[in-house]
């Protein structure tokens, strides 16, 4: 990474090839179903589901296949719930899946470490790949599915390069993460209990891809994109390269949601709401907020923070609804019958 140096870009369209070429041909034609269109185009709804690490991974499981899969496939069960008749997009975390492939490669030369863009790139395959199996086995055979590798540019000069604080990988004890921030020259940060690697998180500033993803979206595909935030890339000089970084899954949700005009963000995670005085006896469920206010309550930057701006930045640009809730509850929250809702319609805050 050259995080000193200017960010010069040579500004290709949005969604074009890194060195900014547009693909050859009428696209649209070479990427059609067979037949027909799969979605009724008069009463759908373009859903952008960002998944927390939850959904793939929950806190203290061991990093087995076995285990990541079985919460994939209980996550696909909630999402096939409104996949029907709806355009549907699913983003997704990977923080122990990077930390895990981190450690594997440290393994085998511990001296020459793969870079993060490049395990980022990894999980999107290998989390793409059994989000399609697992929901495609619960969906119409005529449901096609893609997965995207998702490159996101980041500004050179964003501060958060001079400030770590993304955890990634697994939790460890605070001796443990002592010795490894020595040994390895690694920034660390309290996560709980435990200890866990940080590394720099700037903001994303554009999707590569999204011009493939709309093309795919309008042929009926079920798409699976910006995995971990995407892949964290900037430009130096007219090459681009990738990044020693991880983006905010959330806040590339929003951008995705935002950019391909999607009718709803959904952010899943592990709560049902958005509370005031978490795990306090006077604590409150938000059920709706407008932005401005729902800012004002100054959530922590470590867990519901970053879900709140996303979902923020979201409605104030688009004056669609986000809504930040339980994976299991997704049906009641497309209903507009749960979670917390953050919408410019809303006056103030409406507790449950």
């Amino acid at each position: 990474m050259q995080s000193g140096d200017e960010l010069v870009s040579p500004l290709p369209l949005m969604g074009e090839g890194p060195g900014g070429e547009g693909l050859a041909g009428d696209a649209e034609s070479q990427i059609t179903s067979p037949g027909v269109n799969l979605i009724d185009k008069e009463n759908i709804m373009r859903l952008v589901i960002a998944l927390g690490g939850n959904a793939l991974l929950r806190r203290g499981e061991a990093m087995t296949a076995e285990n990541q899969r079985e919460n994939v496939r209980i996550a696909c069960k909630q999402i096939a719930k409104v996949a029907p008749g709806n355009e549907l997009v699913i983003a997704h975390g990977n923080g122990p899946q990077v930390g895990l492939l981190a450690l594997q490669g440290n393994a085998y030369d511990a001296a020459n470490p793969y870079p993060l863009d490049v395990l980022g790139a990894e999980t999107e395959g290998m989390i793409g790949y059994m989000i399609e199996q697992e929901l495609g086995n619960l969906l119409p055979f005529e449901v096609p599915f893609a997965t995207i590798l998702t490159q996101v540019e980041v500004d050179s000069a964003d501060p958060a390069f001079q400030k770590p604080t993304k955890p990634i990988g697994p939790v460890y004890t605070q001796a443990e993460a002592e010795r490894l921030a020595t040994e390895k020259g690694w920034s660390i940060a309290p996560d709980g209990d435990k200890f866990r690697r940080v590394v720099a998180s700037p903001r994303p500033q554009r999707i590569f891809e999204i011009r493939p993803i709309k093309w795919l979206l309008e042929k009926g595909s079920v798409v699976i994109c910006a995995g971990g935030g995407g892949i964290p890339t900037m430009y130096d000089g007219k090459q681009l390269r990738g990044v020693e970084a991880v983006i905010d899954k959330d806040l590339c949700s929003a951008l995705l949601a935002e950019q391909l005009n999607a009718d709803l963000l959904v952010i899943a995670t592990d709560v049902d709401a958005a509370y005031i005085e978490w795990g306090k006896p006077g604590q409150k469920a938000i059920a709706a907020a407008h932005p401005d206010e729902i800012e004002k309550l100054g959530f922590a930057s470590g867990s519901m923070g970053p879900k709140v701006q996303a979902a923020c930045e979201f409605a104030r640009n688009t004056g669609s609804s986000a809504v930040i809730g339980s994976l299991e509850n997704i049906d009641a929250i497309v209903q507009g019958r749960s979670g917390t809702r953050i919408s410019l319609d809303c006056t103030g805050i409406v507790y449950r």
